[in-house]
């Protein structure tokens, strides 16, 4: 596989090879436990909202969760690399990845409603924060191109019903996901909080919705990345590491 300037192949498993470009933003450990977080079935079809570079998307078919995936991404440089890392990845049939704005998608970019939708949505607001000059971080790391509520907008026109939404997200900015997701007809079903350690505040969540469905919420037992004093990995984010699910306590 040719690469341009400025890029570089990261190999994220045994399985999985990734381009990206250097002054993008790279794949972390939300793209691992959002991944993770997605169902095993083989025969549905989901849609990344903002998909980057492909990994999160990539992880998931490349674990056959799934399908076919629509991966939705507005910066055109980095939509061609997603593009690029499906045919690095033999995975090219499988892994569709559109060039547009997220605001301006409709039903028939996918063909059809959609079983699932997930994201890693930008969690800064614009006035919060310090800008980052490199367009690229910038757009993905604030609301540039969308607030939450649009991310939730968008999930609810793709999804069927009953279909349902994932996401990773910051613990600071959980009420404005439920309160977009509840305004989007998608209902918070299942809620995960993960820590660095078990002395530390949760830096990051998942959370499921369910398009149509009743209230009800379960929230999981916390996950805990590391060893308490130790930058080793817990033996259960390890599992999530190397296998690519999490359980679900339900």
């Amino acid at each position: 596989m040719e690469l341009f300037e400025n890029e570089r192949i990261n190999e994220i498993n045994e399985n999985l090879k990734l381009i990206e470009k250097k002054d993008s933003l790279t794949f972390g450990t939300d793209a691992y436990l959002l991944s993770a977080y997605l169902p095993k079935r083989q025969g549905l079809v989901g849609v990344e909202l903002g998909c980057g570079s492909g990994v999160i998307s990539l992880l998931a078919l490349s674990k056959k969760k799934c399908r076919h995936v629509y991966g939705i991404e507005v910066q055109e440089n980095i939509a061609s690399v997603a593009k690029r890392n499906g045919e690095l990845n033999t995975l090219d049939e499988a892994f569709s990845v559109i060039n547009k704005d997220l605001r301006d998608v409709t039903v028939s970019d996918v063909g059809n409603e959609v079983d699932f939708v997930f994201s890693n949505p930008p969690y800064m607001k614009n006035d919060s924060g310090k800008a980052n000059e490199n367009d690229f971080k910038n757009i993905s790391r604030h609301e540039v191109c969308g607030e939450i509520n649009d991310f939730c907008k968008c999930a609810r026109l793709l999804l069927k019903h009953g279909g349902s939404f994932y996401a990773v997200y910051r613990p600071d900015r959980l009420i404005d996901l439920i309160s977009a997701m509840r305004n989007n007809g998608i209902e918070p079903k299942r809620l995960t909080f993960i820590h660095s350690n078990t002395h530390t505040p949760p830096s990051l969540l998942l959370i499921q919705g369910k398009k149509g469905a009743k209230s009800g919420l379960i929230i999981d037992k916390p996950i805990y990345i590391y060893k308490n004093g130790t930058t080793e990995y817990t033996e259960e984010f390890s599992r999530i590491y190397e296998n690519c699910e999490i359980e679900d306590i339900r």
